[in-house]
């Protein structure tokens, strides 16, 4: 039976290493989100900052440990054997959520997840006590469970959210009110005093929260910060307002860069130092339960853990050894980039992209906000509205749309800075926050506030808000549920449901990576439509042979495999069909949504290339719509199992998708070497296609009429020939206009030039 337990520490070791990639691809986003989102130094300077903190946060660790010792339940009430199974149960059931997550793109809460697998595993194994023991009842499961903590813990996940929200907002508004947008220009002062607030918060939160735990902290320290915190922060904010004046003035400081490069530290000390526990704190626990099991000599199902009830100083070497895991995990992994992401898109300045589709009840909060807004403008008066607005006017600036900050340095010191002053004030508070929680919810607060939600955006954002949210409240009922069953499953199956359980883990997370990795290199696929930049009709006609070849190459592949499908009743390849037509469909409605932007970025002499551009997506759109048609009636047909196509159907759907075939290739080629005599010469045989399709549409009407006995297949196989046709006026159309727009274009350099030479 020993040995069962030795597995069980190796199997705990090797979950504590996944469960650290898994946790810090979750966390990245409280402290990276601000300084990437700003774009305030490089992408290299921020990882490196936080590397730095996280080690610095790791080492400073241990005393947190002693949560998943005893904070949730009573260690005294379990034997031995019990507590393995809780251990057990909890670190099975957080890998697996975490990484689910992360997998969505979700930022979730740790320590949530954590706190409710504890609970959800004692509480099962409690149950299984209580109902194997006649003398006890329901009600002396309360002698078993810290009830006290999870209800702070619950309370602290509702009030740190409106709290967070509120209190970022509210701060961000007055800065802006402050600083406006246009903050370098104002005078040295308003940042000194503004960096003064930042810097000293920030300060307070890396002492109070990230260090107070430091062995190497003295006590003589510790004990002037806890009496005196007040006499702490007022000689701080005199003294880093001092020195931002200065180095403003004297060196010329980028002062917000910073507040940024600290505050990113900040939270990377704090996130280490205090989050580690969620991640090593339970297998940590294990290991020493199994060594004071060992050294009593009594059975596994009589030794009573009370010695988990005492405090024990975690080995240094094993918090160095989490650091040098946790920031690895930050460099590597593509998961903490994908929810990092997340965060930053809801808090974008400019439009972007919504991820999020609007629903029911973020419709109406955007109406009732909207309303409430315009009852408090009717309030204010003119005067103060006029400035107000003036504040908050955006300077233009030129730049490609990736290269954009998602908001600029003001509003992501603000982030910062509230997220380490509730955070302190918590911790000093001794309240249960969690850190994803608070700064998430900074982030919104503020992006609201700096008026990034706009009409255009706002019901999408607040979706993405309520998304996250509801997927906060789903980790804790799915922690307790997971964490339970596991429990019964390990308690009841002991070794055999611990290897079948680690075996299932292993394979969901290899299933997990693998989805994910297909999925990054699907967004990053050579196939991906790009949006037009070019302020110029030459240059508009340059980016879009790249887009048309594109579309074109794929609408040949698209057309092959529906017909192909259609023609072996594979209904696989015309499932896979539609998510590729789908995809392309996407690909170019975002093209279109683009327009906007494409013709504000134009040269006032070359508008006319908005007109060209227009065409074009309106041409690619119609070839879409009728290669989404061919796809979905070919899969409809084969998936209501209608009477398969005749032979001759098939036969000359085959000789035409040939010859498309044959004419889409020609036209990619032409498109990718951008030779306009070749799109010359195709145009010159346009004929040629449109016969083909009208030979085959007379061939099926005499069918109809002497030998067809099926309307389903009469019905799509006139139906696919049609959007054919559709498919090739669109296509003509389009090369039409490209080859037509070329000439003009190039003509009065043609002029300009010649009349140079003379």
């Amino acid at each position: 039976m020993e040995n069962l337990y030795v597995y069980m520490l190796a199997a705990l070791a090797f979950l504590a290493v996944a469960d650290l990639v898994v946790g810090v691809s979750n966390d990245a986003v409280n402290f990276l989100n601000s300084a990437i989102g700003s774009k305030a130094v490089s992408f290299r300077t921020i990882m490196i900052v936080a590397s730095i903190g996280v080690a610095v946060g790791a080492m400073t660790s241990s005393g947190m440990m002693e949560v998943a010792r005893k904070g949730i339940f009573n260690p005294g009430e379990f034997m031995f054997n019990e507590i393995m199974v809780i251990f057990m149960a909890v670190m099975l059931t957080d890998i697996l959520l975490l990484d689910f997550f992360n997998t969505l793109g979700l930022p979730t809460s740790t320590t949530v997840s954590i706190v409710f697998e504890l609970l959800g595993a004692s509480v099962a194994v409690a149950l299984i006590k209580v109902y194997s023991d006649d003398s006890q009842s329901i009600a002396d499961l309360t002698n078993y469970i810290n009830n006290e903590k999870a209800i702070e813990i619950i309370l602290g996940i509702l009030l740190s959210v409106v709290v967070a929200f509120t209190i970022g907002a509210v701060i961000q508004y007055i800065s802006r009110l402050l600083l406006s947008f246009k903050f370098e220009e104002k005078p040295i002062a308003y940042s000194a005093i503004f960096s003064g607030f930042a810097i000293t918060s920030i300060m307070y939160f890396i002492i109070v929260k990230g260090l107070k735990n430091a062995a190497f902290m003295p006590p003589s320290v510790k004990e002037f910060l806890s009496s005196n915190p007040l006499t702490f922060i007022g000689i701080s904010f005199l003294t880093f307002t001092i020195l931002s004046f200065l180095a403003i003035r004297l060196l010329n400081a980028k002062i917000f860069t910073l507040i940024i490069i600290v505050g990113t530290f900040a939270l990377a000390v704090a996130f280490a130092g205090n989050d580690l526990v969620n991640f090593i704190g339970v297998p940590i626990a294990a290991y020493n339960s199994y060594e004071v099991w060992s050294a009593s000599g009594v059975g596994a199902t009589d030794y009573v853990m009370t010695a988990l009830g005492e405090p024990v100083q975690t080995e240094p070497y094993l918090l160095l050894i989490a650091g040098l895991i946790m920031v690895l995990t930050l460099w590597f992994s593509s998961k903490a980039k994908a929810v990092v992401k997340t965060s930053v898109d809801l808090s974008r300045q400019d439009e972007t992209k919504e991820r999020f589709e609007p629903n029911y009840l973020s419709r109406n909060i955007v109406r009732l906000t909207i309303g409430l807004n315009d009852a408090v403008n009717n309030i204010l008066p003119e005067s103060f509205k006029n400035w107000s607005n003036n504040q908050f006017i955006k300077p233009k600036i030129v730049a490609k749309a990736q290269d954009m900050p998602a908001f600029d340095l003001v509003r992501a010191a603000v982030n910062l800075m509230v997220a380490s002053v509730l955070i302190s004030i918590a911790t000093s508070m001794k309240l249960p926050l969690s850190t994803t929680y608070v700064t998430f919810m900074v982030a919104m607060g503020t992006s609201l506030a700096d008026r990034a939600w706009g009409s255009e955006s706002a019901v999408y954002r607040v979706a993405g808000v309520l998304n996250v949210i509801g997927g906060w409240f789903f980790t804790a009922f799915s922690a307790f549920v997971a964490a339970s069953i596991m429990a019964y499953i390990l308690y009841y199956g002991e070794g055999y449901a611990l290897v079948g359980l680690l075996v299932l883990a292993v394979l969901l997370l290899i299933r997990s990576y693998l989805s994910h990795r297909k999925s990054s290199r699907m967004m990053r696929e050579e196939d991906q439509l790009e949006k037009a930049e070019s302020s110029s009709t030459q240059g508009v006609i340059h980016e879009s042979a790249s887009n048309i070849a594109n579309v074109v190459k794929r609408g040949n592949r698209i057309y092959t495999s529906a017909i192909n499908g259609l023609a072996i009743q594979d209904l696989k390849l015309l499932k896979k069909n539609r998510r590729q037509i789908d995809k392309l469909s996407k690909e170019v409605d975002d093209l279109k949504d683009n327009i906007f932007y494409f013709i504000r970025n134009l040269e006032e002499p070359s508008v006319s290339a908005s007109n060209f551009y227009i065409n074009i997506l309106g041409h690619l759109q119609d070839m879409t719509q009728s290669l989404e048609y061919i796809s979905k009636a070919s899969h409809k047909h084969v998936n209501n199992n209608h009477k398969k196509l005749k032979f001759s159907q098939i036969k000359e759907l085959k000789d035409l998708d040939e010859h498309l075939e044959e004419l889409f290739k020609t036209t990619q080629t032409a498109f990718e070497s951008r030779s306009f005599e070749m799109i010359g010469a195709i145009l010159t045989d346009k004929s040629k296609a449109f016969d083909l399709v009208r030979e085959k549409i007379q061939k099926q009407v005499e069918r109809t009429r002497n030998e067809e006995s099926s309307p389903k297949n009469t019905t799509l196989y006139f139906s696919l020939l049609l959007e054919t046709k559709d498919l090739l006026t669109a296509m003509m159309n389009l090369l039409e206009e490209y080859y037509h727009s070329h000439d003009s274009s190039v003509e009065p350099a043609q002029l300009s030039s010649s009349e140079q030479e003379e």
